[in-house]
């Protein structure tokens, strides 16, 4: 047991969680017991009544949202069920509400299949306005998610898939433009097809790289593959892959510009690295350990290097993407969060890092630096604008000046 282990051990006993439900005013009074409580909180129950969009108003919705997990996939610990899972959920709650200003709640889930998580997940819509999945196995997760943002009237958000695909994208805009090269010309290997792969393909793809090929445990995602295929593996090949190309992850990587590795250490050699284009771009992003030592990398000839881990520089951390995003979503009552707030919360997260500040050893700005959940909920909430999906009755500028109203109280 680490240091770190323990420390943790002690401090969750210490304070039983993470976080707490608070009151917004003194409730020690006979007149405020008459106002917030009986007779007078009657009075908002029928505004809400006759004007259901009232709720918005009246009630903690439009700032609150769910961390709902079945356990089924948690951290590298597997499947872990709900009880075990609400640590991680208490904390992913509380990196909402520090960063993001957002209340969030914890709902981990006895759900034995998908209806049952679904149907769950519905009937608390009332008192959410949006929804964020978590830890949840493959394929399950996908289909709950297409599920949900199908059935449900708020936005839906699964962070394990969009969180590190939007901080992936941001790191390739950086990387990219250090390098003086463009996205369209960019032919990107991943290794990895689970959740955060396939999510990382499709953005890719909505931002307009190049080529973007997949490799899962059994080989290449094409068209005309059966073996091992989940409907959204189908999917993914439909958009991706454009030549069709057949072989091995390493024939792939032959004069590959990008490598993304989100499946385990190992899979390539530095030998693979002197085999792709000219100042390749690494992305070994599996925990704990990437997918090829950042040492071995670097002496292979790689040009740039990230990984998913804080001690190792240009970390790819969701914590730049998801608060702010669910924040610009919430504040402009937007239903979905679509592929271009996506796309909007990556080349923002890129541009945080002035042109000037680039390095090959910093294309990503780190997650605490100031404003980075502010300018990320601004972005995304004028892409739900522009492309039609908010439905507040407020203006752009007043949602912006709402966000910054909410953000600096913290």
């Amino acid at each position: 047991m680490s240091i770190f282990d323990e420390e943790s051990l002690r401090l969750h006993r210490l304070h039983k969680g993470k976080i707490k439900v608070d009151v917004k005013d003194n409730l020690r009074s006979k007149h405020a017991l008459s106002v917030w409580y009986t007779p007078g909180v009657a009075e908002p129950c029928r505004q809400i009544y006759r004007n259901p969009e009232t709720v918005y108003d009246y009630t903690i919705k439009g700032n609150t949202i769910a961390v709902v997990t079945d356990g089924s996939r948690v951290l590298g610990l597997g499947n872990i069920g709900p009880e075990a899972s609400i640590p991680v959920m208490e904390g992913k709650c509380a990196l909402f509400v520090e960063y993001g200003a957002l209340d969030a709640f914890p709902l981990p889930l006895k759900a034995r299949t998908n209806e049952e998580f679904v149907a769950a997940v519905k009937a608390m819509e009332p008192i959410f306005g949006g929804i964020n999945l978590e830890d949840i196995q493959i394929p399950h997760c996908f289909e709950i998610e297409e599920t949900l943002i199908k059935e449900l009237d708020i936005p839906v958000f699964h962070d394990d898939q969009h969180g590190t695909a939007v901080v992936a994208l941001a790191g390739i805009y950086n990387a990219l433009k250090l390098l003086g090269r463009k996205i369209g010309d960019q032919r990107v290997i991943i290794s990895g097809a689970g959740a955060a792969g396939s999510a990382v393909a499709k953005l890719l793809v909505a931002a307009g790289v190049g080529d973007v090929i997949l490799f899962d445990r059994e080989g290449v995602i094409c068209r005309g593959r059966t073996d091992y295929m989940m409907p959204y593996k189908y999917k993914l090949a439909e958009i991706t892959n454009k030549s069709n190309f057949e072989g091995t992850l390493h024939e792939g990587l032959v004069g590959a510009d990008i490598f993304i590795g989100l499946a385990c250490p190992g899979l390539i050699t530095g030998e693979d690295i002197k085999k792709m284009a000219k100042d390749p771009i690494v992305f070994a992003l599996s925990n704990p350990d990437p997918d090829i030592s950042p040492e071995e990398a670097k002496s292979a000839g790689a040009k740039i290097i990230c990984t998913g881990r804080s001690d190792l520089g240009n970390q790819v951390n969701n914590l730049l993407a998801f608060p702010g995003i669910m924040r610009g979503a919430l504040d402009s009552r937007a239903r979905v969060i679509n592929e271009a707030m996506k796309v909007a919360a990556s080349m923002t997260i890129a541009n945080l890092l002035p042109e000037n500040e680039l390095r090959e050893d910093r294309i990503i700005i780190e997650p605490f630096a100031k404003g980075v959940a502010q300018s990320v909920a601004k972005a995304v909430a004028k892409a739900a604008f522009d492309t039609s999906v908010a439905r507040t009755n407020l203006t752009l500028q007043e949602v912006c000046d709402l966000i910054e109203r909410r953000l600096e109280g913290k």
